[in-house]
């Protein structure tokens, strides 16, 4: 491509396209990409950028991986769409036998959505119509903590920190309960203080809760950090106590990135409700599910008015669950598990000398996860100068610096990664 084309082109793009969280009058950088494999991600000018954060954290396999396309030009070939209301087809059909081969027994009941954040909608849904089948109309409020990221849209909002990115969107939310976020980090000493907040709640508030819904181990866009897992084990208990749902949103923490297959498993503890999407399809099209457990299944079809209130227009895309039946199928192929292990040693190995750095106010790592979390962070200019100079594709926001990389990232790529992070942080 010519470079009068690519100038038309980004001139175009900061005039008419609203990129996300960014500014339509002060634009920040965009690259133009030409093409995406593995690791890589290739500009029109040639540049060549190793993606450090799996393209907002579901490429686990690496971008275009064949398997994955085949399947999807393969369904192409077939059809494409058709609705799933009176009709069903054979890759919806093998992805919820795949899900349901790697998910806990008794997460054997399959709502196939969008995206995360649908996913989430869905799921607060089913809690709040479970509620209702079972005669409590008045249990139709959530709890959570602080600090939490569930999705964009509104309800996902509302069960998302308070305080965070939706601050502004106050007004259309419905109001739900927040407990303190968490103290106790992932490999800290636990404290039973810690979850009292939690439990307080709870119990004043069990007449008035569908379901608690919280990320599981690692909380993603509003904090950046990972907490204990006995916090999981007494919700799940108390969950069950007081006969309140417990919806775990595994949309980022889900197929590997925390060094278990999902993060619930650190905890060894099993929720209601499940949310899973992102590396669902390997990051290549946008699917979601929603995962229950036969009672909320029954329980919901057995009540008034006997089916669930949802029917998504694109839900169980064939294009979708064929490339997700193929991701999940290259979980197989290779050992991930050993690559997130090893990604998880260095990186805490190489990120830990930036806690001598200035404006690096902690340094967090799990598994295929590097936080670092900075006093300022730097502008989209300086990022931008940054992942040109080491070919480094980085995404920073509000105060965190961090990668999530592929799970075929070499350890070379991993120290040009950690690298970058350094060079931006300083």
């Amino acid at each position: 491509m010519m470079a009068t084309d690519i100038e038309r082109l980004l001139a175009f793009d900061r005039q008419h396209l609203w990129h996300p969280y960014a500014s339509m009058t002060q634009p920040p950088p965009a690259n133009l990409v030409a093409s995406a494999l593995g690791t890589r991600i290739r500009l029109q000018d040639g540049t060549e950028l190793i993606d450090a954060v799996s393209s907002w954290w579901c490429m686990v396999h690496g971008h275009n991986p064949p398997a994955v396309i085949a399947a999807i030009q393969e369904q192409a070939a077939q059809f494409a769409q058709v609705m799933f209301a009176g009709f069903t087809h054979r890759p919806a059909i093998e992805l919820a036998e795949a899900l349901l081969a790697v998910c806990p027994p008794s997460l054997n009941r399959v709502f196939y959505a969008d995206t995360g954040s649908i996913a989430v909608e869905c799921a607060l849904k089913m809690a709040a119509q479970y509620q209702v089948a079972k005669g409590r109309p008045k249990r139709c409020r959530m709890a959570t903590i602080r600090g939490g990221y569930h999705g964009d849209t509104t309800g996902a909002m509302a069960v998302s920190e308070p305080a965070g990115m939706h601050e502004i969107f106050h007004g259309i939310m419905v109001q739900h309960l927040f407990a303190p976020q968490p103290h106790c980090e992932f490999d800290q000493p636990w404290r039973d203080d810690d979850f009292a907040p939690m439990a307080e709640l709870l119990r004043k508030h069990r007449d008035e809760l569908a379901a608690v819904i919280v990320e599981p181990i690692f909380q993603g866009g509003n904090a950046m950090r990972f907490y204990h897992p006995e916090y999981l084990r007494q919700l799940r208990e108390l969950c069950s106590e007081l006969d309140i749902l417990l919806i775990l949103d595994e949309i980022a923490t889900g197929f590997g990135r925390t060094g278990k297959f999902f993060a619930q498993e650190h905890a060894g503890i099993v929720p209601d409700i499940m949310c899973v999407s992102k590396a669902l399809t390997g990051g290549t099209i946008a699917l979601s599910a929603v995962l229950c457990s036969g009672e909320v299944a029954d329980g919901i079809s057995s009540g008034t008015p006997g089916q669930f209130m949802h029917g998504p227009t694109y839900m169980a895309s064939p294009l979708a669950c064929a490339a997700g039946c193929a991701a999940l199928r290259l979980f197989k192929s290779y050992d991930w598990a050993a690559n997130v292990r090893a990604m998880d040693v260095q990186l805490r190995r190489e990120l830990a000398p930036c806690r001598e750095l200035a404006n690096v106010k902690a340094v967090r790592v799990l598994g295929a996860t590097g936080v670092l979390e900075l006093a300022k962070l730097p502008s989209y200019e300086r990022v931008q100068e940054v992942v040109m100079a080491t070919g480094v594709w980085i995404r920073p926001f509000d105060h965190w610096l961090y990668t999530m990389p592929p799970f075929i990232t070499t350890p070379a790529e991993i120290s040009r990664i950690t690298a970058a992070m350094r060079m931006a942080a300083e």
